[in-house]
């Protein structure tokens, strides 16, 4: 047999797969750097007008600045934002396709439904974005003008005092489950539409952030109000699905790290209460990082407390 011949069904040599594997790289490389050549799509897990699709649009809008292509949103709705998460997933890792989600989506989902995708595992993180505490309010009609007080008006009055929530499994949930945990409290859930607080119409009294609200500082945090460890805060992120070229996550979290420096950006952040992230929480690898901090903190909680899908 010829020293340079191989039979017809033998495997390929090392020297052909790494042609092949460098052909690959070359393919790989030029399509990071074209990137992007057309439309940026973000999948928003809620309906448009909500802050969601108002923070995605507004960092799309700046984000075309730096890239030189549109970012349009899409908003895919149902589920308590699974389905466009699904949907996000089964996209080509190619950069074109975006997926903004937060806490709920991306964190307590993995622990209520039984989803077709893994919320850690099957994406690359892009960027933290900004983020806003939860706020403990009442209606100003209750007798309890401190959050030390409110704790035990809750306590005497635990057979008939209620919790608004924006549903099952929502943040406002979440956050009254991890206030039962440290308190011993029982409380009673009902769904509820959001007011403002800057309306008047409703009393705050603590925030669940570790230091004051920019945008509401005269309201003291949990800890300022006498409940050490109360710590929630309803953090966004973008990811892209996994698989996606380093490089072209780096010119995604690139272009939105450069649209959180915009100082109209930050005016229209602060307007909308939500936090900028520390600009060393602004790497790919700070968000992974804390989304699987995250999954660890929340996960026994909702499961303990047996949180089911509406």
């Amino acid at each position: 047999m010829c020293g340079r011949c191989r039979p017809k069904n033998s495997p390929p040599s090392s020297r052909t797969l790494l042609a092949a594997a460098a052909t690959v790289a070359v393919v790989t490389s030029a399509a990071a750097q074209t990137y992007p050549n057309k439309p940026v799509t973000i999948i928003v897990p809620f309906a448009a007008g909500g802050p969601s699709d108002a923070l995605a649009r507004l960092l799309g809008d700046r984000m075309k600045a730096t890239l030189g292509q549109s970012f349009l949103v899409e908003n895919v709705t149902g589920a308590a934002g699974s389905i466009a998460v699904g949907r996000a997933v089964r996209a080509a890792p190619d950069g074109y396709t975006v997926s903004f989600g937060h806490l709920g989506t991306h964190v307590a989902n993995g622990a209520i439904y039984s989803l077709p995708y893994d919320v850690l595992a099957d994406f690359e993180p892009v960027v933290m974005l900004p983020s806003n505490p939860m706020v403990v309010v009442s209606k100003p009609a209750l007798p309890a003008k401190t959050l030390k007080e409110v704790l035990a008006w809750l306590k005497a009055n635990q057979a008939t005092a209620t919790a608004g929530t924006a549903g099952a499994g929502s943040g406002s949930h979440i956050a009254g489950v991890y206030l039962e945990s440290l308190t011993g409290l029982k409380l009673q859930y009902v769904p509820y539409r959001r007011q403002q607080i800057r309306a008047g119409r409703i009393r705050a009294y603590a925030i669940t952030d570790n230091k004051r609200l920019a945008a509401a500082p005269d309201i003291p945090t949990a800890e300022e109000a006498g409940l050490p460890g109360f710590h929630m805060t309803l953090w966004n992120g973008l990811w892209v699905p996994k698989g996606t070229p380093k490089d072209i996550v780096a010119r995604l979290n690139a272009a939105t790290v450069e649209a959180m420096a915009d100082p109209a950006v930050q005016k229209r952040l602060n307007d909308l209460g939500l936090e900028l992230p520390a600009r060393d929480q602004q790497t790919p690898q700070a968000l992974a990082a804390w989304h699987k901090a995250e999954i660890e903190k929340w996960w026994p909680i909702i499961k303990k407390a047996g949180i089911k899908p509406e």
